[in-house]
């Protein structure tokens, strides 16, 4: 369906029964990263499931100010407000999971339980988030200039996704095809306005978390699993898997063990 927040258009899917889950996807994808668990968690929860702003049927304006953490992380919580949600267990990847700490960290009283797949709270100093930005407006640059098929073919061949070279190729092929459905300007602007460089560090405030928190991620991930040592040393209530055989995307690589795993917590 589709949902008007603040002007914008929001492809949302909804599935399942239960307390609500909201499922935030990651930089390149869209909704249909998280359609296939729809059958897994549909049994303990309503999956609240939207195209993040800039991707997949979701809007792609070209005021940057829309695509700050802050204002989609806002956005979020109107749609929750129009769907009548008041509270929520919350899922985000890399990207999405960037955007699911900020609303946890903004909005403490509309989350019950986080979970970070391959998450960070950004970058800790000033001198590392400049040097970011300008690798994030290369890059949107790139975007912008030579289109989304050449972006989507170097963005496949960055080391972060390097494990999953091994993956089935029907697999490799359908996220691929989702890749590039993209609006080339919508995935340049959410480089500018809500990557690691643009956002607020979230490093000092990870205190502020008051739910219970689950971080995953894959062993292979070394630079993620860093991250999520350190971050396991400021939360109040988190708790920290690293997950055999896999690198950023566990979702993807470690399906059903992924699945399990967000079962469990969600249930217990």
């Amino acid at each position: 369906m589709l949902v008007k927040i603040k002007g914008i258009n929001y492809h949302v899917e909804v599935c399942g029964e239960g307390f609500p889950l909201l499922l935030l996807h990651g930089f390149t994808g869209d909704s249909s990263t998280w359609t296939p668990f729809c059958p897994v968690w549909g049994t303990h929860s309503k999956l609240i499931i939207p195209d993040i702003i800039g991707h997949g049927g979701t809007d792609s304006p070209g005021d940057i100010n829309y695509y700050q953490m802050e204002s989609a992380a806002e956005d979020l919580i109107l749609l929750l407000d129009l769907l009548g949600i008041e509270k929520i267990d919350l899922l985000g990847y890399s990207m999405g999971g960037r955007l699911a700490l900020t609303l946890a960290i903004l909005y403490p009283e509309r989350v019950r339980k986080l979970i970070l797949e391959s998450a960070s709270p950004g970058l800790k100093t000033n001198e590392e988030r400049v040097l970011r930005r300008m690798k994030d407006e290369e890059l949107a640059n790139f975007i912008n200039d030579q289109g989304i098929v050449s972006f989507v073919d170097y963005w496949e061949a960055i080391p972060l996704f390097s494990t999953m070279s091994s993956l089935p190729n029907s697999i490799k092929e359908s996220i691929r095809e989702q890749r590039l459905s993209n609006n080339a300007k919508g995935l340049a602007n959410s480089l500018l306005g809500m990557g690691t460089g643009s956002q607020a560090s979230w490093w000092s405030k990870l205190d502020l978390v008051s739910c219970e928190v689950l971080l995953l991620t894959g062993e292979k991930d070394e630079k993620f699993c860093k991250i999520a040592e350190k971050m396991l040393e400021d939360m109040r209530k988190a708790s920290w898997i690293a997950i055999n055989d896999c690198g950023h995307a566990i979702h993807v690589e470690q399906k059903e063990k992924f699945g399990t795993i967000v079962s469990d917590f969600l249930s217990k």
